[in-house]
């Protein structure tokens, strides 16, 4: 599956690594019911989300699928940090970050341990 689940992540923080094509239905069966915990289990919702060199690209179903992320409460959402060397996507989410109820940060990809500190609260 194009979309992975990152292990061992500190409390109130979720991860996912892409790889490949990532489609809805891999954000149906992977990111969805991962979101979903997260808001279960209280706020706030911090979110790691890996581009690496693996990734290739996202359907036009999986772009929708971003769209639809409005449906989790804003209050439930803490930080987001996006890790990725994708330049072109880098920069369109650097434009639209004031759309995100929390805070926004991008990392490179050699700062991914880095990304999940400051993402989970444990490092400035």
């Amino acid at each position: 599956m194009p979309l992975h689940d990152l292990p061992g992540m500190p409390e109130h923080t979720i991860g996912f690594r892409a790889v490949g094509l990532v489609s809805a239905e891999d954000y149906r069966a992977v990111l969805d019911p991962g979101l979903e915990r997260a808001v279960a289990a209280g706020p706030p919702v911090n979110l790691v989300y890996v581009l690496g060199s693996e990734f290739d690209r996202y359907s036009l179903g999986a772009m929708w699928e971003d769209v639809r992320l409005e449906r989790i409460p804003h209050d439930a959402w803490g930080r987001l940090a996006l890790v990725t060397d994708h330049g072109v996507l880098a920069e369109v989410v650097h434009l639209l970050a004031f759309l995100f109820p929390g805070e926004v940060r991008i990392f490179p990809a050699s700062s991914e341990e880095e990304a999940i500190g400051w993402a989970s609260g444990m490092a400035a």
